[in-house]
């Protein structure tokens, strides 16, 4: 199911809802005000981390605001806003104590830049693992079978 290509937020959410081993693809909707406890939701892939568009208006005439008070907009307002929304992301997946699920980061710059490490620490305690593509299904069916991960902790 895609947004904007298979129906509204609503009905999508309704219909993953109902649907047995559904993939849902959505946009920004989806990282806010949405509520699936339980086994609703096992998994949520972030295929880039969440920064604000620099093109934005508003978000153009802060960055602009802020580099002329010699401040660096980047850590100043970028990096926060995407740390808010990344923890957002994670808080779709896992809403109580008895919630359990996998949160796959593919934007390579969590373990390859410096403000990588700021991500991984607005997180929850949870198991961090770096997996190959090839080796992710099996680390899954691992995680929801109980089994110790086989791939290497961060």
């Amino acid at each position: 199911m895609a947004q904007g290509i298979t129906g509204t937020r609503a009905k999508l959410v309704e219909e993953f809802c109902q649907t047995e081993k559904a993939v849902l693809l959505g946009a920004n909707t989806y990282w806010e005000g949405l509520d699936l406890p339980g086994d609703l939701l096992k998994g949520v892939i972030i295929p880039r981390l969440p920064f604000p568009s620099p093109g934005h208006p508003l978000q153009a005439a802060r960055t602009e605001r802020l580099s002329a008070q010699g401040e660096n907009p980047f850590m100043a307002l970028s990096l926060p806003k995407a740390l808010l929304r990344f923890r957002q992301g994670f808080g779709r997946l896992i809403r109580s104590a008895a919630d359990r699920g996998v949160f796959i980061i593919l934007d390579q710059r969590v373990l390859s830049r410096k403000y990588g490490e700021c991500f991984l620490k607005v997180l929850p305690p949870a198991s961090l693992l770096k997996v190959s593509p090839e080796e992710l299904p099996g680390e899954i069916k691992r995680w929801f079978g109980g089994a110790p991960p086989d791939g290497k902790n961060l």
